[in-house]
């Protein structure tokens, strides 16, 4: 139960003073244009649902794909899920209902879904350059290394570090005074929006929420940077230029989820601290499309650049040919160009 603790200041908003509910009110000065962009939203959404379950069906029925460089496309799949699903259906909810009341106690639960979800995600990235670092740099021990059984002890290392980093994030906002006016200028309860929000001392609650942003991010992207510069290192010692193809070649779909992952966040993160010239309505459009774009796209990423995923896929889809769907037939697309380049 959450626990608001007493109102300290006047009602600031005479028409919205409920303390036990917060209003999202969506993306602020674009009102006029909410159906448009849930339209936006909603074709996102749909193709990263699509494109996830799709990656998450293929690689659950085929043997050959039990294996653990899939599995970790699973778990990112999975992430990429939750993180856009935390999001949408209550943005949808304002763009197309204007229902934007979320109670105090669903705003911390949206809070902690999104953020442990984004945590789990940048692990899981992690992860995988380590395996490839693995595949690359001591491939006859990798079936050694890397079992299927030690890849779901690492995501539930993942997932258990995710929830003990976030779970004090809205168990610290519970015990916290909210002010009268709780309306937040945003589509979804983000942590210190909500912080904001109270009118006791977050000083402890704003450390910690940096503290945890910096672990998470520089530990994870310091284990990224180790293993590709290993990598490079194995690589540039290959004198075959065919090999070097090759090896490179395994990291591609990694490396363009990576940079769709970390670069959007790392940019929404500069222009939050340094972008005050810049309209809110724009912070707001750029934070949601910072979970809604790699979601989309991470799924066709690792089907265009991964054979053996595509085949698979390919091999579903020729059997449904009557019901053709987009995101097969970009994983198709990419099987032709690769074809007829070799």
């Amino acid at each position: 139960m959450c626990y608001l603790g007493s109102l300290t200041k006047p009602s600031l908003n005479l028409t919205f003073s409920d303390p036990s509910t917060f209003m999202l009110t969506g993306i602020d000065g674009l009102e006029i244009v909410h159906i448009w962009i849930s339209i936006l939203f909603s074709t996102f959404y749909i193709f990263s649902l699509f494109g996830n379950f799709t990656v998450l069906f293929v690689v659950g029925k085929e043997q050959t794909l039990h294996k653990p460089m899939y599995l970790l496309i699973c778990m990112l799949a999975l992430t990429d899920i939750g993180t856009s699903t935390s999001i949408v259906p209550k943005a949808l909810c304002i763009f197309w209902f204007n229902l934007k009341g979320i109670t105090v106690c669903g705003c911390l639960t949206q809070m902690f879904f999104l953020h442990a979800a984004t945590t789990m995600h940048s692990a899981i990235l992690a992860t995988m350059a380590f395996d490839r670092y693995i595949a690359i740099c001591n491939p006859l021990r990798y079936a050694i290394i890397l079992t299927n059984v030690r890849i779901v002890k690492l995501g539930l290392m993942g997932l258990i570090r995710a929830v003990l980093f976030i779970l004090p994030l809205p168990l610290l906002l519970t015990r916290q005074p909210f002010c009268a006016n709780h309306i937040i200028p945003h589509t979804y309860c983000d942590h210190m929006a909500v912080v904001k929000m109270s009118c006791g001392d977050t000083t402890f609650d704003g450390i910690y929420g940096l503290v945890v942003a910096f672990i998470v991010i520089v530990s994870d992207l310091t284990l990224i940077v180790l293993s590709y510069g290993l990598i490079i290192r194995t690589v540039l010692r290959i004198s075959s230029k065919t090999a070097h193809q090759k090896a490179l070649n395994t990291c591609t779909a990694h490396i363009c989820v990576m940079l769709m992952s970390y670069t959007p966040f790392l940019f929404t993160s500069m222009t939050h601290r340094f972008g005050q010239d810049i309209a809110p309505h724009i912070h707001i459009i750029l934070a949601n499309l910072n979970f809604l774009v790699p979601p989309m796209l991470n799924p066709i990423i690792y089907g265009v650049k991964t054979k053996e995923l595509r085949d698979k896929v390919s091999k579903y889809t020729s059997r449904r040919r009557a019901f053709p769907s987009p995101i097969p037939w970009l994983f198709s697309r990419g099987q032709k160009a690769e074809d007829h380049k070799s």
